[in-house]
């Protein structure tokens, strides 16, 4: 048996819950250093709401789910602090209390989802496209590296955030830089009217329509087509809906439809995705005409994500060279045969890699944080 899988066996949690965040802290400082000096992989966990994205899973699991808890939030700066286990529905919960909102609204995969894991993922749901990804709204991060130490990034307003961001390089890194503590990210008020409209239209005309309506001064919030199905979600002022209701015809979904349809794509528990094959998602230009016929397609944010339905047996290479001649990427986002997932990602352009790796070997040199995971990258 390997280190790693020998490591696998054991959690780090800490002597006791009930320590304080200091001792939490310096206990875990020690183990990641004494990690790095006899190399023992560490795999860093939250919720564990996302073991299936990315490469394998390897090394000694880090608990980070008992080091949680709100540290700050001010609604009139627009910004939440919290510790990387803290739940993302106690985040939701307190925003929304104050009729905010996380806009890039990430996937709920569970009730144990955590903060540090929805930065580390770096996955939006339906916002993305007209309001910005995770790494957008990322405003600063305390994060402990490879020898133990804590590092502090970035700020809490945005006027604090310039040059080069180590806290928003953080968001999508899958915990293969480091391990987050604790978070600030940008809220946005809830919009006062939300309204959904229904098409019947082909792939083909989605793409076309949708692409011109985002070039109109529309208040377009998410944009969705499945199986000959289109949705547009209109957000804003009331008079700015109405007018683009308007302008735009279509069927009005009822508040109770509209919130489930949004929450499945966001959440993916529509239907598409109950999927016993190989999932992939492509980011393509959104003006990209219809690609791989012969699989079943979704298609979101006007066509810039596209979700593939292949059957167990695809080629992952395949599909990402295909994905590469379009000038896009695809993601092996799922997939029921365990060594595929060395194949998750696409490996990224040559002088944008040596840029990875180097920061990776500045903040992990022993590279014992979640090997594999971000695979061929590190």
């Amino acid at each position: 048996m390997s280190i790693a899988a020998n490591c696998r066996l054991q959690t780090f949690h800490g002597s006791k819950a009930s320590m304080n965040d200091n001792d939490f802290l310096q206990q875990l400082g020690q183990h990641i250093d004494h990690c790095s000096r006899t190399g023992r992989s560490v795999q860093i966990e939250g919720g564990g709401s996302k073991h299936f994205y990315g490469g394998p899973l390897a090394g000694e699991i880090v608990s980070m789910r008992a080091f949680s808890g709100i540290l700050e939030y001010e609604p009139t700066e627009l910004v939440i602090t919290a510790k990387a286990g803290t739940l993302l529905s106690e985040i939701e919960a307190t925003v929304a209390s104050q009729r905010q909102m996380l806009a890039f609204e990430p996937p709920r995969f569970g009730k144990n989802s955590t903060l540090g894991g929805v930065i580390a993922s770096g996955l939006a749901g339906p916002r993305r496209a007209t309001h910005g990804g995770v790494r957008d709204f990322v405003l600063g991060t305390t994060l402990m590296d490879g020898r133990g130490q804590v590092l502090h990034f970035g700020g809490t307003v945005m006027k604090n955030v310039a040059g080069y961001d180590v806290s928003r390089l953080l968001a999508g890194s899958m915990g293969c830089m480091g391990l987050l503590l604790d978070v600030s990210v940008k809220v946005l008020p809830i919009a006062p009217m939300e309204t959904t409209l229904r098409f019947e239209m082909s792939q083909e005309k989605f793409i076309a329509q949708f692409n011109h309506w985002l070039g109109d001064p529309l208040p377009i919030s998410a944009s969705h087509w499945h199986a000959g199905q289109a949705f547009l979600r209109l957000s804003g002022a009331q008079a700015a809906v109405n007018e683009a209701v308007k302008k735009l015809s279509g069927e009005v979904l009822s508040e109770e439809a509209a919130s489930a349809l949004w929450n499945s794509l966001r959440d993916q528990t529509h239907p598409f995705f109950n999927w016993t094959g190989d999932l992939y998602r492509l980011s393509l230009p959104a003006t990209t005409e219809p690609v791989a016929s012969e699989f079943e397609t979704l298609l979101e944010w006007a066509g810039s994500q596209r979700w593939l339905r292949a059957p167990a047996d695809s080629n992952p290479i395949k599909i990402q060279a295909m994905a590469n001649t379009l000038n896009g990427h695809a993601t092996l986002y799922h997939t029921p045969t365990p060594a595929k997932r060395a194949f998750a990602f696409t490996s990224p352009a040559p002088a944008l890699k040596s840029i990875q790796q180097k920061l990776k070997l500045e903040f992990d040199p022993a590279g014992i944080f979640n090997p594999g995971r971000m695979a061929p990258i590190f």
